[in-house]
């Protein structure tokens, strides 16, 4: 290549470097300053609301099982799903003649509106988004409360009840409608050892919240003191100072603390059993070095 050809490479590669470099101070800039106000009273601004919006779309659009939508138009599933919708989305999303609670109201940004979200989106979308939830939002990822057929029948309602339900009609529902049932709490079976439990664990223990009072090794934002370190749990002679360490007696403790320890700080969060096992296959993972 003579000079006069690598002139014009020179040139076009100098700008992608400063314009590079530009970004990363603006973003530099804006991220030590503190610039950018978080309070939830401020908007978010244009450019980051469609950033936000346009990743969660494309994301959920990749995700999403659009072949695995079951008949959702079986007789009482949508009447199923009333039943989770009115104890588990009401709060947040409302309905016809029905208003959010007053925490949704206050959140940046507000649950949507789910009438429009029927007519924009798939079934099979709706269910990743309820089974697996938003990052940035208050969407929560419902596939450690509810199992997959719940899941569904909440897709039902909101897909073939919720958008032809009149204000007077939803109203009545949500007054009418029987209390959820309580759910028994899980049984441990045998630990069965299985291909990608740690995994599994890893993703469970953020779900259930145990980083908000632990430190734990890979866990992102485990920093908090709350209890003791998770760092070589593995390693250590007793579970909570009063159970063997074995992975039997480990997931004894995360699911009913306050039965083997009554009284301890650690609170009972109604971990199942398939969840317990997958979060102590991570944990005995945490071994001292």
């Amino acid at each position: 290549m003579n000079a006069t050809m690598r002139r014009p490479a020179i040139i076009a590669l100098t700008t992608f470097v400063v314009t590079i470099a530009a970004g990363l101070l603006g973003a530099a800039v804006v991220l030590f300053s503190g610039v950018y106000n978080i309070a939830a009273t401020d908007q978010h601004t244009k450019p980051v609301y469609w950033l936000i919006e346009g990743t969660m779309q494309r994301s959920v659009q990749l995700r999403a099982a659009e072949d695995q939508t079951p008949d959702l138009t079986r007789s009482g599933l949508a009447e199923r799903g009333f039943v989770q919708y009115r104890s588990r989305c009401l709060h947040c999303h409302g309905g016809p003649g029905v208003a959010p609670d007053e925490a949704a109201l206050g959140m940046t940004p507000v649950p949507a509106n789910l009438i429009p979200t029927t007519q924009q989106w798939s079934a099979a979308k709706i269910h990743w988004v309820v089974e697996n939830g938003i990052k940035m939002t208050g969407m929560p990822a419902w596939k450690y409360r509810m199992n997959d057929a719940e899941i569904w029948e909440v897709v039902a309602f909101v897909k073939h009840r919720l958008p032809y339900l009149s204000p007077r009609e939803f109203q009545a529902m949500v007054a009418d409608a029987p209390p959820p049932p309580e759910s028994a709490p899980s049984a441990a079976g045998p630990l069965v050892a299985r291909a990608g439990a740690a995994i599994a664990g890893r993703r469970a223990i953020d779900q259930y919240g145990c980083a908000t009072c632990h430190v734990i090794p890979g866990i992102t934002g485990a920093t908090r003191q709350v209890g003791p370190p998770l760092t070589d749990i593995a390693s250590r002679s007793y579970v909570a100072g009063v159970l063997e360490n074995t992975p039997d007696n480990m997931v004894r403790w995360l699911m009913r603390p306050q039965h083997v320890r009554p009284g301890t700080a650690m609170p009972d969060v109604n971990v199942r059993a398939e969840d317990a096992q997958d979060i102590a296959a991570y944990l005995y993972t945490l071994r001292a070095r």
